[in-house]
């Protein structure tokens, strides 16, 4: 049966302004492509651990399961009957009791550079404000002269600890800009030379396992090709073995049903990086496995101590 005003579809969501503008777009397709009222679904807050904690790095108090934790309790025990998700922070292992039922068409998979007209004038022995490992060892591998300094928080926060004068310069993704309304800020990074982060601009939207109603809902706004790419994204995650702590990007690219994948790792302070590339079908899971191993095989030892290199 299709939502009704008296039982609605209750969407889980973060209550962070970007992420109630991925659920409120969420709706949207939804009643699109079922022909709803808005009425249909209805929207559910939920304050996750990793809003209220904005002192301290996540990889340093539990890494990404602190955006996802309570939405997934609240699945498992029914309270809601999807979730959204920003799909660069959710885990690589997932709950067997939950699916990802649904890819949203990718937004704009580049960071953005606030504060200085491109990386290359960035002041000498400027602060570069982030807690992303990613864009930590990116940036000190660009510029060594560069200091980082942890940097959380939406993105407004963000905006307003550069203008306090906390950092010089910070990274923002361009999809969550863009969500925002906020396209005027900073200098987009050309994304074959700066490389984004895994599953970046990409929206998820999870349900229980064993739904099949809920399941056949969402798989009516479900984007293959944005699929294709960040599901192999996130296989090649899974089989490096990274964590919170290991700095890896990723650009995949989804062209007639076959996919073009370039990574790269780093070291922690940048002055390491590896970098490797492959082309394969959209549905070969073995591809980003293949390319993991490449990567973890021929990597310098100061990038391979970061990833336990489940790819074999």
């Amino acid at each position: 049966m299709p939502p009704s005003p008296d039982r609605p579809l209750r969407l889980g969501t973060r209550r962070s302004p970007l992420a109630l503008a991925q659920a409120e777009e969420t709706r949207a397709r939804l009643c699109g492509a079922h022909d709803w009222p808005e009425s249909a679904v209805d929207l559910v807050t939920v304050l996750a651990s990793g809003d209220r904690v904005q002192d301290r790095p996540l990889s340093e108090i539990g890494g990404k399961a602190l955006w996802t934790k309570e939405l997934d309790a609240w699945l498992i025990e029914g309270r809601i009957d999807a979730a959204v998700h920003s799909m660069k922070d959710v885990e690589t292992i997932r709950p067997a009791a939950l699916a990802i039922a649904a890819i949203l068409p990718r937004e704009d998979v580049r960071d953005v550079l606030v504060g200085a007209a491109s990386i290359t004038a960035i002041a000498p022995g400027a602060r570069v404000g982030t807690s992303a490992p990613r864009r930590a060892a990116q940036m000190l591998h660009a510029r060594p002269d560069l200091t980082v300094v942890t940097f959380r928080g939406n993105v407004a926060t963000r905006i307003a600890k550069l203008a306090a004068g906390e950092a010089d310069v910070t990274l923002l993704a361009a999809a969550g800009l863009a969500r925002l309304g906020e396209t005027g800020v900073g200098t987009a990074l050309d994304c074959e030379a700066w490389l984004p982060a895994p599953a970046q601009g990409a929206i998820g939207v999870e349900c229980r396992a064993d739904d099949p109603h809920t399941l056949a809902l969402l798989g009516a706004i479900d984007h293959p090709p944005s699929r294709a790419e960040v599901m192999a994204e996130r296989a090649l995650l899974a089989a490096l073995g990274g964590t919170c702590h290991s700095p890896v990007a990723v650009l995949c690219r989804y062209s007639d049903g076959a996919l073009e994948m370039r990574a790269a790792l780093f070291s922690e302070n940048g002055t390491a990086r590896i970098e490797r590339s492959a082309s394969f079908a959209a549905d070969d899971g073995e591809g980003p496995v293949l390319l993991a191993s490449e990567l973890l095989r021929e990597a310098d030892p100061e990038i391979a101590r970061l990833f336990s290199g489940s790819a074999g």
